[in-house]
């Protein structure tokens, strides 16, 4: 089952309501998808009318009722430890959680499933949790980083496509970034822009300057390149189309 799936019952929480005492029988709801098709331990101790609530009220032979809630959920758990197979099992609330009313601590409750095959020995099975009445499946570690990691390369895609858009390319100047479009070009900009094309020019002419066995066969492929290009704008430059406009036939 996807862990996005969740669960809620609005008439059993507009009866009963949801506390601590009856979380466990809301979990154990015959149309939540997360419960587990097996007959579970919390369900042979309800059929002997021992929950939460009755503990509360009636207490044990060590411990007479009424108890308060924190003792009454150890009494359960200690019920749940003397018998095997699946169980769920209330975590305790939390104490140290910042920033947090009591009110919005009273509205989540974690259940944990597991397996147990003696007294001391427990396997966990799934963690859930009820936050407003919903239930949900607690995420696994490995789909967390799962999605922090698609997060993380979906904004690294982003950023790349942006940056894309802002490059720019000039045969003889290379490559530059102009990330306002829209802008114009200031004495400072214009200025900046004059000292880098100077500088690049001068590092092409040392490497034109170059004799021939101190150049690779790439730079000297572009050297040529470049020549053919220089001598057919030149030729250009001196038709007739281009000094007297004259059309072409």
């Amino acid at each position: 089952m996807s862990e996005s799936a969740s669960f809620v019952d609005p008439a059993f929480l507009a009866r009963f309501g949801l506390t601590r005492i009856n979380a466990i029988d809301y979990f154990l709801h015959p149309l939540n998808p997360f419960r587990t098709k097996a007959k579970t331990s919390n369900e042979v101790l309800g059929m002997q009318g021992i929950n939460i609530g009755t503990l509360m009220q009636w207490g044990t032979g060590a411990r007479p009722g009424p108890l308060p809630l924190d003792q009454g959920e150890d009494e359960y758990r200690v019920a749940l430890s003397r018998l095997t197979g699946e169980q769920y099992e209330l975590l305790p609330m939390s104490t140290n959680i910042e920033g947090m009313t009591p009110q919005q601590m009273s509205a989540l409750f974690t259940i944990r499933h597991v397996h147990r095959t003696s007294h001391n020995h427990t396997t966990v099975l799934g963690i859930y949790y009820i936050l407003e009445g919903v239930i949900y499946k607690s995420p696994t570690v490995r789909g967390l980083m799962k999605a922090n990691i698609a997060r993380t390369l979906a904004g690294l895609s982003e950023a790349c496509d942006a940056l894309s858009v802002c490059a720019r390319y000039d045969p003889s100047s290379g490559y530059s970034w102009k990330f306002d479009p829209d802008e114009d070009d200031d004495e400072d900009n214009k200025f900046y822009s004059s000292i880098q094309e100077k500088r690049k020019r001068r590092q092409r002419q040392i490497l034109d300057n170059r004799r021939p066995g101190e150049r690779t066969a790439e730079e000297e492929e572009g050297i040529r390149a470049s020549e053919a290009i220089d001598r057919i704008l030149s030729r250009l430059s001196k038709s007739d189309v281009v000094v007297k406009g004259k059309p072409i036939i």
